[in-house]
């Protein structure tokens, strides 16, 4: 299985280039497990899934230091039919689907419990798309109802959802709805934001 997302960050200061090319060093420890590609639009990371999230997190933490403005902006996949198996994905756990759905949606609550607190407090909003045959709207629903329970749930919105709290149980939010909903060999993409330091929280 292919898994990986591509990022963009954009910090809102004049000193853009110093934020970006500083918050890339974040990504320095995921370096022996990823790969890594950055060019003059977005930040390839591709590997394990369970540490995709985590990654991103330590990104936006990092550039959001000292109280920058900060969004991240991301579509995250696993599972593409157009991407070549690369052993460098291979989760570093258990599967994540081998469980019915009310257990999974409780085991992703307790994850996001155990959550470890950054400091920094962040806004997301997300779209999850379970691709392909099967029950996906069941999968969908699962999630919402996790959601729902996460901790971090601010609304729903017209095509998306928003979260709000420490970007560490934000992240690991984001990250159980990657990991645990939908078929678990099949393609789910995300498409994410998250804003940390707005002069418009609301």
């Amino acid at each position: 299985m292919f898994s990986g997302a591509q990022i963009s960050l954009y910090p809102m200061t004049n000193d853009f280039v110093g934020v970006i090319l500083g918050a890339i060093d974040a990504l320095e420890p995921y370096r022996p497990t990823f790969r890594i590609e950055t060019d003059d639009v977005s930040t390839l990371i591709v590997g394990p899934p369970e540490q995709l999230f985590p990654a991103m997190r330590d990104l936006l933490v990092r550039a959001s230091t000292g109280g920058v403005h900060c969004v991240l902006a991301a579509t995250v996949s696993r599972g593409c039919p157009g991407e070549p198996d690369d052993p460098i994905c291979t989760p570093t756990g258990p599967t994540r689907h081998d469980k019915s759905l009310t257990e999974r949606i409780a085991a992703a609550r307790l994850h996001v419990a155990d959550a470890p607190r950054t400091g920094l407090s962040v806004a997301a909003q997300f779209s999850l798309y379970p691709l392909g045959d099967g029950h996906h709207m069941d999968e969908i629903y699962g999630c919402i109802d996790f959601l729902k329970q996460s901790g971090v749930f601010d609304r729903s919105k017209n095509f998306c959802t928003k979260l709000r709290g420490d970007a560490g149980p934000v992240f690991a939010t984001l990250s159980e709805a990657f990991l645990r909903f939908g078929a678990p060999e099949g393609h789910v993409a995300l498409d994410l934001k998250v804003s940390a330091n707005s002069p418009s929280a609301a």
